[in-house]
């Protein structure tokens, strides 16, 4: 099994995530490859992961530069052919800018960056990434992003809910779904989604931040187990 990270001019959890990736090889049999924004060529990979960060500085907006590197012309094919695309934090917003997950990400509604722990809900175990998780589980998971409002309008959002594409929810510690919960205005306290062929996933919120045993918490790894156990059947 390969996983790919691809990495923008401005990534900055591009190294966080191979770092999960290795600990996750060393229960499993993977392979890791860091993919440069410029290529064309996937190198075989079988996932490819979009990490955080600031791509091209998150000019003009989120995501919208990043959309145009040379090698999401790839990713597009790989994800209109079934492959697993995963996008976290920027990599989300660079895949609604894509047009591979429906939606929008806004600045956060106090117009600041929000860097700190939250809890999240699975709403569906109906995912690649969610297949092992239950929806009675909370997960603490940290968000570091300034854009990171998910904003869909109605006829997507009903979409959304009909076909079950809605991952996760921001909640308490507790697991309600409360506004006071909701680090950043999104609607509906939507923190991930997936499209509707259920092969391209994205969230804001950063479980390889949550994934290493000398950081205090490993919520974040359940996430990757349950898509290389998918990927396994």
């Amino acid at each position: 099994m390969k996983f790919g990270v691809i990495v923008f001019p401005g990534s900055n959890c591009d190294q966080d995530m191979l770092d999960t990736l290795t600990l996750l090889g060393k229960k499993e049999s993977i392979e890791v490859e860091r993919l440069w924004h410029k290529d064309h060529d996937l190198k075989a990979c079988d996932v490819l992961i979009l990490p955080g960060g600031f791509s091209y500085g998150d000019y003009l907006r989120s995501g919208a530069i990043a959309r145009f590197s040379p090698i999401m012309e790839e990713v597009i094919r790989f994800a209109n052919a079934g492959g697993l695309v995963f996008g976290i934090c920027n990599g989300f917003q660079i895949l609604c800018e894509a047009h591979l997950l429906p939606g929008a990400l806004l600045h956060n509604n106090n117009h600041q960056f929000i860097c700190k722990n939250v809890f999240i809900k699975p709403i569906t175990d109906n995912s690649a990434i969610t297949y092992k998780l239950s929806t009675n589980q909370v997960l603490k998971i940290p968000i570091a992003h300034g854009e990171g409002k998910y904003f869909a309008d109605e006829a997507t959002l009903h979409s959304l809910y009909e076909n079950n594409q809605i991952l996760f929810k921001y909640c308490d510690k507790n697991g309600n779904i409360t506004n006071e919960a909701n680090p950043n205005g999104a609607i509906d306290n939507i923190a991930g989604i997936c499209n509707k062929a259920r092969n391209v996933f994205g969230m804001m919120p950063h479980p390889e931040r949550a994934s290493d045993p000398e950081l205090g918490n490993t919520d974040g790894m359940a996430l990757f187990e349950s898509m290389l156990s998918v990927l396994e059947v």
